[in-house]
């Protein structure tokens, strides 16, 4: 898949900002051992089982039970969540 290797290509690009990492921090509720929510997004974006799409100016990737949102001119993190049950993204 395009995106895919697209996303996983340019992985040493993704950021965020401080108020970025704060949301993801907060959205998925990661504790004070999570040093870096960028590096733990980075994992969870390479997991095996990470299903990664693009719809319009944005990668989702949905791995480890969360959705991370990244802006796919720009390489930032713009949010995460935990995946609803049954939950899929287009």
């Amino acid at each position: 898949m395009k995106a895919c290797s697209d996303l996983l290509e340019h992985l040493s690009r993704l950021h965020t900002t401080p108020l970025g990492a704060e949301r993801i921090r907060r959205n998925l509720g990661l504790g004070p051992d999570v040093q870096d929510p960028v590096a733990w997004c980075r994992e969870k974006i390479c997991a095996e089982h990470a299903v990664v799409s693009r719809a319009g100016k944005n990668w989702y990737a949905a791995a480890g039970g969360c959705i991370i949102t990244v802006n796919a001119a720009s390489h930032t993190i713009i949010t995460a969540h935990k995946a609803c049950a049954g939950a899929v993204h287009d």
